[in-house]
Order: structure tokens, then C-alpha cells, then sequence
């Protein structure tokens, strides 16, 4: 899943692809690279981050889904907000898949939406909201008490007629977790799998790699691919990445050693 963010304050990217010529460019780019999946970003939700208006939110990212899906129908794309209304407009304008970082919480009308018109969505974990995730950040046992979120969530999903077969899990690294929280995520990754959900990861380019490395956002491609690769062979289904073409590669050298078990 390759990273596109129309916002001018996105953490890593912030600013690069607001004009809608440099964003299709970049998703040209990024299919050609590899990436599956393209989703699409119209709000920050870096630590600290304000919402924006429904009306800017969607100004970002309809005009893109609308010019590829009018190239090739078939690309696979996904949006991720928590807002209903962008929901609803984006799959009148054909995206494949919501990725909703509040798991379906933060907007009561978003599951009803996707279960009537059958859209598969990312539920993801977090603690609190992006303003204030990253304060007084406390578990009682961090996978235990995500494994009930999930649950919790997930019922809630299928409630609303989602179906089972359309829900995919992100454990939600670096939303309202430590720098410690987000490693034993990763090498924890197999205990989500009896939930029987497909898993995705988003770790790149984010702080807790850079806290080890000591390096900005731009110099972090070497610390998400070893991240993505240990997800991976810890049982993540997806990895959604800024840098397609450098992970690719690391995946399918990945997919090698373990077809050669």
C-alpha cells in the first residue's frame, strides 16, 4: 500500500503532492513501483494534529480519485479518513476501501455507510484522538487491551452489517503508543492473527524509527524496511509505506526466504 498525502502538514510529506498534476504523478510512480493498493490522506493525523473542514477534506481527495479511476477503474484505492460524509463521496466516486483510524468511532453514521454499499475497511487501534494521542499514554497490557478493542470494534462492525470477510485490522503503530509500544507491537504481531482478520502495518517513516536512528523523516527508508520486513515475517497481510519502491524489494526477497521453508 503506497502513502499518498494531499495535506501541506503531513509529517513526512506534508506540502509535496497538494497540486493534483504531482499526485498523479506520484501514484504513476508508485504503481510502477510495485504498490497494490494507493491510499489517499486529506487530513494530517500526526501527533498533535488539528481536523480540517469536511469541505477541505474532501477538496483534497475527490479530484484524485475521480482522474484515476477515469484512467483505470481497476487501480485499487483507499481513503483514509473517519468522516462519514468523505466516506460517502469517495465511494460515489469509486475508492475500493475506507481506512478509518478511529476503527469506526469517532462518526456513528461511517459503519451503516459501509455496510450497505459493501466496502471492506481498516479498523485501527488508537488511544485518544491524533490531537492528544501522544499524551498520558497508559495500558493496563498494551496487546491484550488492543485484542479487546479490536473485539470490541469488530462487533460493533458486524452489527452494523459489515461483513466479516470485508474488515481488515491495524494495530495502529505510533497512535497513542510509546517508543517501546510500537517494537513489541511488531514483534507481537502473530499473537492478532487467532482473530482470523488480515493485518496491516503502517510503521514508515514514522518517529519511533527515527528515535532510534536519530534522523528526520526523509532519512528514515532504511529503519521502515527493516520494520515492514519483521512485520511481515511477524504476519502482516498489508504494509503501507511511503517509499514503494525501496520496500518492494525488501518484500519480495521477504516472500523468497519464506517460500523456502
Amino acid at each position: 500500500m503506497g502513502v499518498l498525502n494531499v495535506t501541506p502538514d503531513s509529517f513526512s510529506d506534508g506540502g509535496k503532492f497538494n497540486r493534483l498534476d504531482l499526485a498523479l504523478k506520484h501514484i504513476d510512480s508508485m504503481l510502477e513501483n510495485g504498490a497494490d493498493i494507493i491510499d489517499i490522506g486529506g487530513e494530517s493525523t500526526k501527533p498533535g494534529s488539528d481536523p480540517v473542514s469536511i469541505d477541505e477534506e474532501l477538496n483534497r481527495v475527490i479530484p484524485i480519485i475521480n482522474e484515476v479511476k477515469k484512467t483505470n477503474n481497476d487501480i485499487l484505492i483507499s481513503v483514509d479518513t473517519y468522516k462519514s460524509v468523505v466516506a460517502k463521496e469517495a465511494i460515489k466516486a469509486g475508492v475500493d476501501i475506507i481506512n478509518d483510524i478511529s476503527g469506526l468511532a469517532f462518526d456513528e453514521d461511517m459503519a451503516p455507510l459501509l455496510a450497505k454499499n459493501d466496502i471492506p475497511v481498516i479498523i485501527m487501534h488508537i488511544q485518544g484522538k491524533p490531537k492528544t494521542m501522544q499524551q498520558n499514554i497508559f495500558y493496563n497490557e498494551l496487546i491484550n487491551d488492543i485484542k479487546k478493542y479490536f473485539k470490541k470494534r469488530c462487533d460493533h462492525a458486524i452489527k452494523s452489517g459489515i461483513k466479516k470477510s470485508n474488515i481488515i485490522l491495524d494495530p495502529g503503530i505510533g497512535f497513542g503508543k510509546t517508543f517501546n509500544h510500537n517494537y513489541k507491537l511488531l514483534n507481537s504481531l502473530e499473537i492478532f492473527k487467532d482473530m482470523a482478520y488480515p493485518l496491516l502495518i503502517g510503521p514508515s517513516r514514522k518517529a519511533f524509527i527515527g528515535d532510534a536512528l536519530n534522523l528526520p523523516p526523509d532519512e528514515r527508508v532504511e529503519g521502515t524496511i527493516a520494520t515492514v520486513v519483521a512485520g511481515i515475517l511477524n504476519g502482516a497481510n498489508i504494509v503501507r509505506v511511503h517509499d514503494v519502491k525501496e520496500n518492494k524489494r525488501a518484500i519480495t526477497v521477504t516472500e523468497n526466504i519464506l517460500a523456502a521453508k
